[in-house]
C-alpha cells in the first residue's frame, strides 16, 4: 500500500474539497496547491504550500504555466522501487507527490453555451491538469489520483483504516477512471475543433460533422449475451444524457435487461416520444406491431386499442407509454405476456398489479416538459462506422402538399399525421395502415414496397376499408396504390420524389383516393 504524505490539489469543481483537505491534513498529509484552490483552503484556515514556492518558479502567462515543472512531474512519475529514480530525485531536490486531486477546466460546459466563441473554447482547454492526471495515473503503484469528488469519502475511509495508506488495487481503479476521463476530455476538444475549417469560421461555415469523431460510453452493465447466446455483449451509456431515453431509464422490477430488450425498449420509447397526446405502442424486434393515441380515451383503452392491431405479435413484446401508468392501464398490460414496459412513471396501484409479473421489466424514464433532442447516431460497419444526425427534423404539416384531385377529409388528415409518426419508426420498406389514430396493419423490412403493402393488409385484424396508408418512401410503381385501393384504403401519405410520381397520382385519382406528399423520406435500415 502507498502511504500518502504529500498531496497536490488543484480543482475547478470545488465541491467538498475543503472537507476532504481538512481530513487529509488530519491524517498528516502536506498539501501543495495553486491559485483559487489554495486561496479557498487558506480562507478556511488550512495550511497549504503554493506550488510556485515549492518549485521556485512563479505562475505565469495568466496561469497557463504553473504545474508544468520537473519538481511536479518528477515527484509524480518517479518510481519508488527503482534506486536510480530515488537517487535522481534526491539530486534535484524532488520530493515524492503521493496524491493528485485535480479536475479540469469546464470545456464541455463552456462550448455548450450558445454564445461561446472560438477564443473562449480555446481558453478552456486544460493543459496542466490532464498532464498531472496522466503522470499520476501512469505511476498508480505509488500515487493516488482523484478526478471525481465522489471518490473523496471512500479514499478518506480507506486512509483512516490503513494509517494514511491507499491500496494498489484502489489506485489502479482510480487510474483507469482518470484515463477514461482525460480521453473523453480530449475527444470533446477534438470533436469541437474538428468542426472549424478556420479559427474565424462563421457558424454557417462550420462542419456539422467534424473531421474526426470520437465517442466514449461508460459501461452500465454486462449482458448475459448479445443478440444470440454465442455473442458477448455489454450496455454502454453516454457520459451526458440530456433527454428522456433508454440510457437514463431506471429499472423498477423484473429480470435483468437483455441486449434485445434494450434495443426494443429504445425503439419503443423513441416512437412514443413522437406524440404529444397520450399514446401507447407495442414493439417487436424494433418494429411497431401496435399503436394508438387519443386526447379523449382513458389510457387503458389506448393501450387496449394499440394491442388489438396485432395481439399475436404483441405477445413477448415491449410496450412504451408516454403517460404515467395507472391502475386500470396496468390491468390491461397484465393481460399479455410482455418483456418490458417503459413509461414516465407507474402509480403505486399499477406497481402493485404489475409486481405479480415478477419477470416483467418495468422501466421508468420521466418525460420532461421541454427538451431539445439532438446529437448524432452511428452505425458500426466492419472497418469503420457511419455517422449521421438523428431523424428529428420533420417540419410542419402545413408544408405537406396535396397532389390528388380529392382533398383529405379532416378525419383522414388527423390519422395521416398519426400514421406518418409511426411509419418513421418502421424498418424499410415501411408501410403503415391506420384508422381512428390506431394502427391497423404494418408491413416492414421488405425488399419491395408492394410486398410491404400486401403484408400490411394481410396483418390487419379489422377491416381495412376507410383506413389511411403511410409509406416511408415514394412508390416506384403504381402497383402499391392499386393494391391499397383494392383493400378499401381511402388516403395515402408518402414523401413523393419518384420519376413515376405522375403514375402514382393518376392511380390515386382513378380510385378517388386523397394523396399527400410530405417531401421528407424516413428510411430506417
Amino acid at each position: 500500500m502507498a502511504t500518502i504524505k504529500q498531496a497536490l490539489i488543484s480543482v475547478s469543481n470545488k465541491d467538498g474539497i475543503v472537507e476532504f483537505s481538512q481530513k487529509l491534513i488530519a491524517s498528516g498529509v502536506r498539501i501543495l496547491s495553486t491559485g483559487g484552490t489554495a486561496k479557498l483552503l487558506r480562507d478556511h484556515g488550512l495550511e497549504v504550500v503554493d506550488v510556485s514556492d515549492y518549485t521556485g518558479f512563479p505562475e505565469m502567462l495568466d496561469g497557463r504555466v504553473k504545474t508544468l515543472h520537473p519538481k511536479i512531474h518528477g515527484g509524480l512519475l518517479g518510481r519508488r522501487d527503482l534506486p536510480e529514480h530515488i537517487a535522481k530525485m534526491k539530486e534535484y531536490d524532488i520530493e515524492p507527490i503521493d496524491m493528485v486531486v485535480v479536475n479540469l477546466y469546464p470545456f464541455v460546459e463552456t462550448i455548450a453555451k450558445p454564445d461561446c466563441s472560438f477564443a473562449d473554447a480555446i481558453e478552456n482547454i486544460d493543459i496542466g491538469g490532464p498532464t498531472m492526471l496522466r503522470s499520476a495515473a501512469k505511476n498508480y503503484n505509488a500515487v493516488t489520483v482523484i478526478i471525481d469528488p465522489d471518490d473523496y469519502a471512500p479514499i478518506i475511509e480507506e486512509m483512516q483504516a490503513h494509517n494514511a495508506a491507499v491500496s494498489v488495487e484502489t489506485n489502479f481503479s482510480l487510474a483507469k477512471k482518470v484515463f477514461a476521463a482525460t480521453a473523453a476530455y480530449d475527444a470533446a476538444i477534438s470533436n469541437h475543433l474538428g468542426r472549424f475549417p478556420r479559427p474565424d469560421a462563421h457558424p454557417l461555415e462550420q462542419y456539422f460533422l467534424p473531421e474526426t469523431y470520437t465517442w466514449q460510453g461508460r459501461k452500465a452493465q454486462d449482458l448475459r449475451y448479445g443478440e444470440n447466446p454465442n455473442q458477448r455483449a455489454a450496455f454502454y451509456k453516454d457520459g451526458k444524457i440530456s433527454e428522456p431515453c433508454i440510457g437514463n431509464a431506471h429499472q423498477l422490477q423484473g429480470k435483468e435487461l437483455s441486449f434485445n430488450n434494450i434495443l426494443d425498449s429504445n425503439a419503443a420509447f423513441e416512437l412514443v416520444k413522437e406524440f404529444e397526446e397520450p399514446a401507447a405502442v407495442y414493439i417487436k424486434h424494433t418494429n411497431p406491431c401496435g399503436g394508438a393515441s387519443s386526447t379523449t380515451d382513458p389510457l387503458a383503452e389506448i393501450i387496449r386499442r394499440a394491442r388489438a392491431c396485432d395481439p399475436v405479435s404483441a405477445f413477448g413484446g415491449i410496450v412504451a407509454i408516454n403517460q404515467e401508468v395507472d391502475k386500470e392501464s396496468a390491468a390491461v398490460l397484465a393481460e399479455t405476456f410482455l418483456e418490458a414496459v417503459i413509461a414516465p412513471g407507474f402509480s403505486p396501484a399499477a406497481r402493485e398489479i404489475l409486481a405479480a409479473k415478477s419477470a416483467l421489466r418495468l422501466l421508468e424514464s420521466p418525460l420532461l416538459e421541454s427538451y431539445n433532442p439532438g446529437g448524432l447516431e452511428f452505425k458500426k460497419v466492419i472497418g469503420g462506422f457511419l455517422l449521421q444526425e438523428r431523424d428529428l427534423k420533420e417540419g410542419s404539416s402545413d408544408k405537406w402538399l396535396t397532389v390528388s384531385e380529392r382533398e383529405a377529409t379532416a378525419a383522414e388528415l388527423t390519422t395521416m399525421k398519426f400514421a406518418w409518426k409511426i411509419c418513421k419508426h418502421v424498418k424499410s420498406n415501411a408501410i403503415v395502415l391506420a384508422a381512428d389514430n390506431r394502427l391497423v396493419g404494418v408491413g416492414a423490412g421488405q425488399m419491395s414496397r408492394i410486398d410491404s403493402v400486401n403484408i400490411s393488409i394481410s396483418k390487419a385484424q379489422v377491416p381495412t376499408a376507410g383506413s389511411v396508408l403511410a409509406s416511408d418512401a415514394f412508390f416506384p410503381f403504381r402497383d402499391g396504390i392499386d393494391a391499397a385501393a383494392k383493400a378499401g384504403i381511402s388516403a395515402i401519405i408518402q414523401p413523393g420524389g419518384s420519376n413515376r410520381d405522375d403514375e402514382a397520382i393518376t392511380a390515386a385519382n382513378e380510385h378517388n383516393m386523397a394523396m399527400i406528399f410530405t417531401g421528407n423520406r424516413h428510411f430506417k435500415h
